[in-house]
Parts: C-alpha cells; sequence; structure tokens
C-alpha cells in the first residue's frame, strides 16, 4: 500500500524548521510519495526547491507539488497534485511529461479523473476532518475502487494506524494524509 505524504505550513514556522519536519518524517514514515502542498506562505518557490532536494537526498524517488505545474515542471517534479478545480489542466500537466494526482470528491469526480487520464485519483475526505465537510466514508471508496479502473488513494482524516488497517481492506493503492505523517 503506497503511503503519499501531504504537507502542510502548520508544521513548521520557518526554513530550518521545515527541514528538519522534513527530514524527520520522511525518516520515520519513508512515504512513497511526497507532495509539497504550501496554501500560505510567502516564499512558496523557495519551499519547493527545498522540498525536492530533500527528497532526491532520502530517497523519495515520486515528488509531487500542490497545484503549480509550471514549478513542477522547472524543478523537475515527478508530477503535481491538483485540486478539484483543475481537471482541465490534467491534458496539460501530462503533455509536459508529468504525472497527474487529483483531488476527488465525488464518483463523478472520478469518473472525470479516469475520462481525462490521471494516473492517481486521491478521494476524500474519508475519515471526519478538519473544514473539509461530511466524509465520503469507507463504503464510498469502496465503491468507486470497483467501479472506475483508476489508482485511488484514500485521503482526508487519516491519522491512526487503526484507520490504515481499514483502507488496506480495500482494494485502493494506498493513502494519503498530513497529520499522520506530522503529528
Amino acid at each position: 500500500m503506497i503511503k503519499y505524504l501531504i504537507t502542510d505550513t502548520k508544521y513548521y514556522q520557518n526554513e530550518k524548521q521545515f527541514r528538519q519536519t522534513i527530514q524527520n518524517s520522511f525518516k520515520l514514515h519513508k512515504p512513497d510519495i511526497a507532495c509539497f502542498r504550501d496554501k500560505s506562505s510567502n516564499d512558496f518557490e523557495k519551499y519547493a526547491k527545498i522540498f525536492y532536494d530533500i527528497s532526491k537526498k532520502q530517497n523519495i524517488n515520486k515528488i509531487f507539488i500542490n497545484n503549480n505545474i509550471i514549478l513542477a515542471k522547472k524543478y523537475k517534479y515527478h508530477g503535481v497534485h491538483l485540486n478539484s478545480n483543475q481537471f482541465n489542466d490534467i491534458k496539460y500537466a501530462k503533455k509536459l511529461g508529468l504525472k497527474v494526482a487529483i483531488s476527488c470528491h465525488s464518483l463523478k469526480d472520478v469518473k472525470v479523473a479516469l475520462r481525462q487520464k490521471a494516473d492517481i485519483a486521491t478521494y476524500s475526505p474519508i475519515f471526519k476532518t478538519p473544514s473539509k465537510g461530511q466524509p465520503q466514508g469507507l463504503f464510498a471508496l469502496k465503491r468507486a475502487t470497483k467501479i472506475y479502473d483508476i489508482p485511488i488513494i484514500a485521503l482526508g482524516g487519516i491519522v491512526s494506524k487503526r484507520q490504515i488497517y481499514k483502507i488496506k481492506k480495500i482494494k485502493l493503492k494506498g493513502f494519503a494524509s498530513i497529520r499522520y505523517f506530522f503529528k
């Protein structure tokens, strides 16, 4: 099962703390995919470069950046994780040679991700998570994996090994989380 780490600025305040937090999480959890996500920093590009460099040094081979196709290409990221408003950007990202993960919040979204040839669909939120609305739940996640032939990664509210155990019972590609990797 793929472990997909996603960063969040609330877990670091400065560059030194960012470096240490990322390195510690990589060593502790050994993610298969690492995604740089920063929705509030004024130094997005600087941190994107640092994240890429740390990831390479830690032998993370699948390095994604959230939303930013241009920086993904500039810094040779493996791929880009697009949000649910960026379905129309999938073809452009793939044309640039990037792998594409896209956030899906419904079965309809997963269908569109498959049709647009995304490489991965994250399906969320699975469990209760702050400010993300009603959880989709395990039943909806299982249904999505049975209906659509696209690698699906569970996302949202995954903070414990118990939740991961429940997810493992479903035929899917893996799980993604912020809090599980940084708590």
